[in-house]
Parts: structure tokens; sequence; C-alpha cells
């Protein structure tokens, strides 16, 4: 009985969890650029039981041998391992805002490859967006809606000096005559991209990272005045998230009916045999 206690406990512990996940998936329905978290969730691992005693065998023989026996395998619940970012491309959208930029993906050398932008973080440190939804700062150069600056192909910010400036469908910011790429990276397996929060990205350990141009098979194309939608479906999303919480009242309803079993046996049976 306690056994079942703890299964439908941990089912509605991965429920609540994955609830938030696609609770914040939502949220970020309109976020530019945005690529959704998907649950994935896993078994504990499967105990097997077994029967230890004794091989009783005819007196004469005089032995007496140790046997375990197999019983079945036991389940000790579920949980929600983690949560994966979906690396599909977004739908894009017009706004005719000069320093507003999307990236399309068109083609990749890898079934799991992806591009990015490349900014800098607060720390210095190189991170990774597809929220195309830049500005320019105080100081004339080209940044994230969250101040992080935007960076070209060399790693250095891109300054365009004003909003007058035109993006070419290969990335390359022209400004006053001159020409300077955008920094675009491209990862085999992005998968091994971590979400940091504020729509960037940093590469993991085991990370990939390689400049795409020139990268054979790539094809991508940088469009300026219009932006990356997220990934989210709506409407999917909310069907998910009300069969989620069916599981978890399911789950509700198991672990109340295994407590009115525990307290039938304290009371009752202890009742009966006083």
């Amino acid at each position: 009985m306690l056994r079942g206690f703890y299964n439908s406990a941990s089912a509605m512990v991965a429920n609540q969890r994955y609830q938030e996940t696609l609770t914040n998936n939502i949220s970020n329905a309109n976020t530019p650029g945005y690529k959704q978290d998907q649950g994935v969730t896993r078994a504990f691992p499967e105990m097997l039981i077994k029967e230890s005693g004794r091989l009783q065998l005819p007196v004469k023989s005089g032995l007496n041998l140790p046997q375990d026996r197999g019983i079945g395998s036991m389940h000790t619940g579920m949980y929600l391992q983690e949560t994966v970012p979906s690396f599909t491309q977004g739908g894009l959208r017009e706004t005719g805002t000069a320093t507003d930029v999307a990236l399309l993906q068109k083609g990749a050398p890898d079934e799991t490859g992806f591009t990015f932008f490349n900014v800098r973080n607060e720390d210095g440190e190189t991170r990774y967006t597809r929220n195309g939804n830049f500005t320019v700062d105080g100081e004339g150069f080209l940044t994230t809606n969250k101040g992080n600056y935007v960076l070209n192909a060399e790693g250095n910010p891109v300054q365009t000096g004003g909003m007058e400036f035109t993006v070419r469908n290969d990335g390359t910011v022209e400004i006053d005559g001159e020409e300077e790429p955008l920094g675009i990276t491209y990862t085999p397996d992005a998968s091994q991209f971590i979400k940091e929060g504020g729509d960037l990205f940093r590469a993991g350990e085991d990370a990939v990272t390689e400049e795409a141009r020139g990268k054979e098979d790539m094809e991508f194309e940088v469009r300026q005045g219009m932006l990356e939608r997220s990934n989210v479906d709506a409407q999917a999303t909310m069907t998910e998230m009300m069969s989620n919480y069916r599981s978890f009242e399911l789950n509700q309803r198991v672990l109340r009916a295994y407590d009115q079993n525990l307290q039938s046996a304290v009371t009752e049976i202890g009742r009966v045999q006083g």
C-alpha cells in the first residue's frame, strides 16, 4: 500500500514541475525567438524482487542449499528528469523597424544543427540568442533589448552610430559605405546549448561552435525589419496543460484513496483486534 502511496506522490510532483514548464512556455508565446521547453519524464529505477530461502532436499542427501526465486519487478514512481529546448524555426513577423533582425535557417548539414546571433553578456562572455529584437544604445552600439552588445564575426561589438543602417541577407551590416558582418554561430548539436534566461544560451562543455558563414551545406538568411516568432503553439500547449492537470487530479484521488485505506487499517482493524 505504501508503495502505491509513494508512486502517486512522485507522479504529482512530476505533474507540478511539468505544469510550471508549460506555463513558462505560454508566458513567452510572444517573445521573439523564444524556444519552448519540453519535459523529459523518467521512471525511477526498477527493483527486482526475489524470495530468499533454503532448498529442501531429501533427508538422505544431507544437503540444505540456499535458493533465490524471482518474484518480479517493482516500480518506484516517476520524475521529471529535465526540460529540453525545442530548436525549431519560428515563423517570421514583419515589424518595419530597422533594428529588428530575424535569422532564418533554410538548411543545415546536421539534423540537430542550429544557428544563433553572437552577443556579449554583462560579464563580458559570449552568449547566443535567436531574439533579434535589437536596439541602438546611447553610444551607437547595437545591443539586445536587455542591453547586451551584439557582436560581429570577430567578436567585437557592432557600432552603427545610429538607426540608419542596412543589413543584407548574408548578415553583413552596411554603415556609411563600410561593411561589418554580424557574428553568427552554428552548432551541429543544439541540445548542447543551455538556457541562461534573458533569451540567452550558453554553450555546454561538449558543445561544438563554428562560424556559420562558409560552412558547407549551411543555408541561412538574415532579414532586416522582421522578427522570428516564438515556436510555442499556444493552442497545443493549453491542451497539454489541461491534460497534465487532469493527470495531477487523478493521482490526487489515488493518493486520497490510499490515505483513507491507511486510516481504516489504523482505526477499524486495530479496534477489532482490541
